[in-house]
């Protein structure tokens, strides 16, 4: 028998899509009947009041959660988020319930003695609940009551050699995809560079000094597994320098629809699309016209080229990515809080990703754009929105990078341009009488 009857949720898992309330009414059974014996550190039917305060929520269209403070464990000021219920007489198991931010390992790649380790211990100190993973990246842990956030935090980081992800207004976890550990088309390796940027930024994962959220996410590639160029304030995108490699008798083989050589490398097998068109699937569709087709020979004018992968995604054993590769840094992305949802904004269109000087090239973008940030920065005021308000002209002054044609969005519609006395030869200052003598009156 269920605790408290749930309608509203019930609802929820009568669609065709797998539901979080039959995750959660399982993990309820589970705790309830206790098979392993588990000695619950928190309230046995923490779940089923979950369930109960959720449901309440839905049944009065108003979340029954509260802002109770900062809840953390020592030393830190993020990795815990604080959750409290407002009805804690009717669901006690729920009184308190705070979601812990765990630090996924670059690439997410985990060994499976490492991940039953991590939900014996949440199922003994939490709720058993969990998400892998958060929007931001992270473990989730979901979640504990209060006194159980320093036992959690000192099992994971002195037994497992774990730490916290992040929260509040400082650096949130690095993410990334997988990379060149498995990935062909990487052009850097993301896991490394995560790894770097986790260690470097410690105190700004740890401890909260910025006027918002801060979040680094890193593609191999253009194909963008991450949505990098849409959720994150510096995103970085794998891309080359050099033209895309072509094997002109693989791209043949395509055309002649060889059964070894399926477009998309297989991925739409099994539905009736008709004989692979070269012309309308691949040529016709390059954003700038960049290709063409002509006695059997493929040619691509790669000045023109954007790297949007469409071509090389579609005939992956003919076409490679170049090998002169390095990635792109993009700034300003965000979901829309104050001023509208953003994508990242084009701020460096190459920068080689060099690990034998730790990464000096890109730590000095980065340190330069934090420090113009917590300077200039409003309160909640995004990197992106901080763009918006004082222009990108701002951001290319404090990064020290010059102006490039990469960097225009659309053609400039006001026809002043205005310039800064430095830039003037003599500046502002004028003598009149000077002035007069070569334009007479």
């Amino acid at each position: 028998m269920a605790k408290h009857e749930t309608p509203f949720l019930d609802q929820l898992e009568s669609g065709p899509w797998p539901s979080f309330v039959s995750d959660l009414k399982q993990q309820a059974e589970v705790r309830a009947k206790n098979e392993k014996g588990v000695e619950f550190q928190i309230p046995q039917d923490c779940v089923d009041d979950l369930l109960g305060i959720v449901e309440l929520s839905y049944k009065h269209g108003r979340t029954h959660w509260k802002h109770g403070g900062i809840v953390g464990v020592f030393g830190y000021g993020g990795g815990v988020i604080g959750r409290y219920c407002d009805q804690p007489q009717a669901f006690p198991g729920v009184e308190h319930f705070h979601t812990m931010r765990v630090n996924q390992p670059a690439g997410k790649y985990y060994t499976t003695d490492y991940l039953r380790k991590l939900t014996d211990l949440w199922d003994f100190r939490g709720s058993g609940v969990t998400n892998m993973h958060g929007a931001t990246g992270d473990i989730i842990l979901l979640p504990t009551t209060t006194p159980q956030l320093e036992e959690v935090f000192w099992t994971l980081t002195h037994d497992y050699n774990q730490d916290l992800g992040g929260s509040g207004s400082n650096l949130r976890t690095p993410a990334d995809c997988l990379g060149q550990s498995r990935c062909e088309y990487a052009c850097y390796d993301t896991n490394a560079l995560v790894h770097f940027l986790t260690n470097e930024y410690q105190d700004e994962l740890h401890r909260p000094a910025f006027p918002y959220k801060f979040k680094f996410k890193l593609d191999g590639c253009p194909n963008c597994c991450v949505a990098s160029i849409a959720r994150s304030d510096m995103s970085f995108i794998g891309t080359w320098k050099d033209d895309i490699r072509i094997d002109q008798d693989a791209v043949n083989k395509y055309v002649e629809n060889d059964a070894a050589y399926p477009a998309n490398a297989g991925a739409h097998k099994g539905g009736d699309w008709g004989p692979f068109d070269i012309e309308k699937e691949v040529i016709a569709l390059c954003p700038t016209g960049c290709m063409k087709f002509e006695n059997k020979k493929l040619a691509i004018d790669n000045a023109n080229c954007t790297r949007c992968m469409h071509c090389i995604n579609v005939m992956p054993k003919a076409l490679k990515i170049g090998k002169e590769t390095g990635c792109s840094i993009l700034c300003g992305a965000k979901a829309p809080i104050l001023d509208g949802a953003q994508m990242g904004s084009l701020l460096v269109p190459f920068i080689e990703v060099n690990p034998d000087n730790d990464y000096e090239a890109i730590t000095e973008v980065i340190e330069n754009i934090w420090d113009w940030w917590m300077e200039e920065g409003k309160n909640r005021e995004r990197l992106g929105e901080l763009i918006m308000r004082q222009g990108f002209q701002k951001l290319l002054e404090v990064t020290g990078i010059e102006a490039m044609p990469q960097h225009v969005q659309y053609p400039r519609t006001n026809p002043y341009i205005f310039w800064k006395e430095d830039e003037v030869t003599g500046g502002w200052e004028r003598d009149v009488e000077e002035y007069r003598k070569h334009h007479q009156r």
